[in-house]
């Protein structure tokens, strides 16, 4: 992680923007080519949510040079997507059967007692499992992806969170 310090705190903002937006821009090409998502999958897509808006925030910030705000948003930042790692994680691990998910949608299908049972669930139920991969990319799911995406975002918003803390520490040293 050398070259991250050096870019500045309004390149890290722009970056922490960037990569979240392209993430979901991303999960929503996917869903129109006809992969639809599962229920985790749509309960990681908030951090993103929130991370747009931060990070929006975060980059107005960093362009007016606001100091403590600008590291608040940044340490904000990084916790945000720490989290949306680790939850991404749980859904890469129920994927890969570690652990059982939310019965909701992992686990057997309940048998229909009769075959007028079962044509009505087929009508009205519609059920994308959050254990079956819908598309593996370079040997990841997009669960897979979202814990690399997610690193990614909280270590560049921790380095701006870090970039600024220096600066600002520098900027209110007594000179010697």
């Amino acid at each position: 992680m050398p070259s991250i310090p050096k870019l500045s705190p309004l390149a890290l903002a722009a970056l922490t923007l960037a990569l979240p937006a392209a993430a979901i821009a991303g999960a929503f090409a996917f869903q129109a080519a006809g992969f639809a998502p599962c229920e985790l999958c749509l309960k990681e897509r908030l951090p993103y949510y929130a991370g747009i808006v931060l990070g929006v925030l975060t980059l107005f910030l960093a362009w007016r040079g606001a100091g403590l705000a600008l590291t608040a948003c940044f340490a904000a930042l990084a916790l945000l997507f720490l989290g949306s790692a680790g939850f991404g994680a749980y859904h890469a691990g129920v994927e890969w059967g570690f652990w059982p998910g939310p019965a909701d949608c992992t686990g057997t299908l309940a048998r229909a007692p009769s075959m007028a049972d079962f044509m009505k669930q087929l009508q009205t139920i519609k059920v994308v499992r959050c254990d079956a991969v819908a598309i593996r990319i370079l040997g990841l799911s997009l669960a897979g992806w979202n814990v690399v995406v997610s690193l990614a975002v909280a270590g560049l918003a921790a380095a701006g969170a870090a970039r600024r803390n220096t600066a600002a520490l520098a900027a209110e040293a007594p000179a010697r």
